[in-house]
């Protein structure tokens, strides 16, 4: 199988992608749809949809859950680009 060609990709999501394949290997069974569905878990393992921070500093909770969902956001973002190829 040859590398799922992307079109109207961000540069973030061709470089995401660009690295699941590394030294130009690319398994049968393997194309962009699977990659999003790695990046949707790994959102929902590492930003959980629901994050509550409680360290009793109310600025730096506010703030800790505001990053939470900029950087769950993100992968979001590129495994829905991945998702369309």
């Amino acid at each position: 199988m040859t590398r799922q060609k992307l079109v109207n990709c961000s540069t973030v999501t061709e470089t995401v992608y660009d690295a699941f394949w590394p030294l130009g290997m690319y398994p049968d069974d393997m194309d962009a749809s699977n990659l999003a569905l790695a990046l949707r878990v790994v959102a929902d393992q590492v930003t959980p949809e629901i994050y509550f921070a409680y360290t009793g500093n109310g600025d730096w909770d506010h703030g800790m859950e505001a990053k939470n969902d900029e950087v769950r956001e993100a992968i979001l973002a590129i495994a829905t680009e991945l998702e369309f190829q």
